[in-house]
């Protein structure tokens, strides 16, 4: 039996990446490792693949996708605090991301809904556009 004071060697993929906050859910984390958006060291994994300090993980989540390496092991979810020196996220990554987040606000920022709705005349033009395949 394991001694509760030592802190464990290694912990399972899905638990660690719960207890980092990556999921908000084990069973999300779960999910996300069988379906391939979870990389340890370059290689796919399965959720109960053991992970250890040092090891280097690709995550993939809501078309985000973070470069970390594990700097501690949590076995038990905890603040956002704790959470965040589980892990070092490259610098590498973190301008990635900030590129991805800005070319996306970009691209929302092309359509502006309109601010009022639609008077008597603009109304009748969106009814004839939507009834082209009735014709």
């Amino acid at each position: 039996m394991p001694n509760p004071a030592q802190p464990a060697a290694s912990i399972r993929l899905d638990l660690w990446l719960w207890a980092a906050r990556f999921f908000k859910t084990r069973a999300l984390a779960r999910q996300a490792v069988e379906t391939g958006k979870i990389e340890v060291n370059g290689q796919r994994a399965k959720p109960a693949r053991p992970v250890a300090a040092g090891d280097a993980l690709a995550i993939e989540r809501a078309g985000e996708r973070f470069v970390v390496e594990v700097q501690a092991l949590a076995s038990q979810r905890g603040p956002t605090s704790v959470a965040q020196t589980l892990y070092r996220e490259s610098e590498d990554s973190k301008a990635a991301r900030e590129q991805t987040r800005a070319l996306r606000a970009a691209e929302r920022a092309g359509y502006q809904p309109p601010e009022t709705r639609p008077d008597k005349r603009a109304r009748r033009l969106i009814r004839a556009l939507g009834d082209l395949d009735a014709s």
